[in-house]
């Protein structure tokens, strides 16, 4: 096993380093060949005493997680229950990752809490992911909460979460992300995400047509499989839906979160509160007002009208097919601008086939990490697509700065236009950015 430097600066110590200082220093410390797997990060956990007398619920899944986590955390805490939520990336702080009662925890409080990590792993090599969800799961083990929910960072077999065991776990959906990591094929990726299924506990798959690897897991340990559209479902119609499940849930609102697909997320949210029912009850009323309370930023977030700013993380066909669902949905606009930014491992012609026809004006930026794709790259996959002129001249112009393509959209738009910023995280941080901040270590 490699080593790596230890750091000191936990509490008492005579310089108390600022959480951008941990962070920063968590990250150059960043194993370059570590041996995959929990073996490392359970040794620590173990030095730590982390252990969880509540409910534990672990949401992985290609897209949709954060909003899964968001609406779960919201109608539980809706309910007068203390919730701990560990989500990633974030967009702007890194405290957004770790909420005790949708509060993101302060800089006091992480700073502790890293210095606690640090003493406790001794010479163990970690990684910045590693490190960071040790902080949270120390921090939410010692407020000694009602519930505790962890979105899985990538995968679910391997990931840094998986070392709790899941009283619910839930893979939201699968589809082709992350191939180098997960495999290029949705039966290998849905290997990889059922791994935070346990035998004896309730998993639930969020989507119709589980890939078989999935559900043969689930099988292999004795985890009981709940699939939406077969053992619990939705009805939607004009001006609201119906849960169903164990029990029907009628007339219920649009959650907050826009789209169809978030009914479709909402339902599977039901089926995890019903199912916890027996150790955190509540009412339909905290199920109303948690689904319409519910908050996630960069989840076609519209921010501004006339014209109309939208920002939306979508960075995979998946997730692009339900951009331009929602778009299409929006109904009548005049003209419509796309800021645009990628990393260069995702299936970017995928994206850009699937939103040709949604977008008149492409605005494509640079991002600030070694492994994003180039504007001027992103501009050659456009014409590649068949987009380049209009009548009005160029309708692709290239940026250095998701900000300034947001400027320039501004600029060219009228009040019946509107204007969607998508693809990375990078690309919604850039474009809602203090210029002050640091951002250094954005996202892991």
């Amino acid at each position: 096993m490699m080593t790596s430097e230890k750091v000191c600066g936990h509490k008492g110590a005579e310089t108390r380093r600022s959480l951008a200082e941990w962070t920063r220093l968590v990250e150059s410390l960043h194993p370059k060949n570590i041996e995959m797997g929990l073996d490392r990060i359970r040794v620590v956990k173990e030095r730590l005493a982390i252990r969880f007398d509540c409910p534990v619920v672990i949401v992985g899944g290609t897209n949709g997680k954060g909003s899964t986590c968001a609406m779960l955390q919201t109608i539980w805490k809706e309910a007068g229950y203390r919730v701990g939520l560990y989500t990633s990336p974030h967009i702007h702080r890194f405290n957004e990752r770790m909420r005790i009662d949708g509060e993101m925890a302060d800089d006091e409080t992480l700073v502790d809490y890293f210095g606690l990590v640090d003493a406790a792993r001794g010479d163990v090599a970690l990684t910045f992911f590693e490190f960071t969800t040790l902080v949270a799961l120390k921090m939410f083990a010692d407020a000694r909460l009602d519930v505790v929910v962890l979105e899985v960072g990538l995968g679910g077999r391997l990931d840094a979460v998986n070392l709790v065991d899941a009283d619910v776990a839930v893979v939201t959906n699968v589809a082709i992300d992350h191939v180098e990591f997960l495999g290029d094929t949705r039966e290998k990726i849905g290997f990889e995400k059922a791994g935070i299924f346990r035998g004896g506990k309730i998993a639930f798959y969020g989507d119709i047509d589980p890939p078989e690897s999935l559900v043969a897991h689930a099988r292999e340990i004795g985890a009981e499989l709940k699939i939406f559209g077969r053992d619990y479902s939705c009805r939607m119609y004009d001006g609201g839906w119906d849960y169903r499940g164990k029990t029907v849930l009628p007339g219920l609102a649009q959650p907050a979160l826009y789209g169809d697909n978030q009914i479709h997320n909402a339902t599977t949210v039901l089926a995890v509160v019903e199912t916890l029912q027996p150790r955190l009850p509540l009412g339909v009323d905290a199920i109303r007002r948690g689904l319409a309370k519910t908050e996630l930023p960069g989840r076609f977030q519209i921010v501004q009208n006339e014209p109309s700013v939208i920002l939306d993380v979508a960075h995979n066909p998946h997730a692009a097919a339900v951009l331009a669902r929602n778009l299409k949905e929006m109904g009548s606009f005049g003209t419509t601008h796309a800021v645009f930014g990628a990393m260069a491992d995702k299936d970017i012609d995928g994206v850009i086939a699937l939103m040709k026809d949604c977008i008149d004006r492409w605005y494509l930026t640079d991002l600030p990490l070694p492994r994003a794709a180039s504007a001027e790259s992103l501009k050659r996959k456009l014409m590649d697509a068949g987009i380049a002129r209009d009548g009005n001249g160029q309708c692709i112009s290239v940026y250095h700065h998701a900000a300034d393509a947001l400027t320039s959209a501004k600029n060219n738009a009228r009040k019946n236009d509107r204007i969607v910023a998508f693809g990375s995280f990078w690309v919604v941080t850039g474009v809602t950015q203090d210029p002050d901040r640091d951002s250094s270590t954005n996202h892991h």
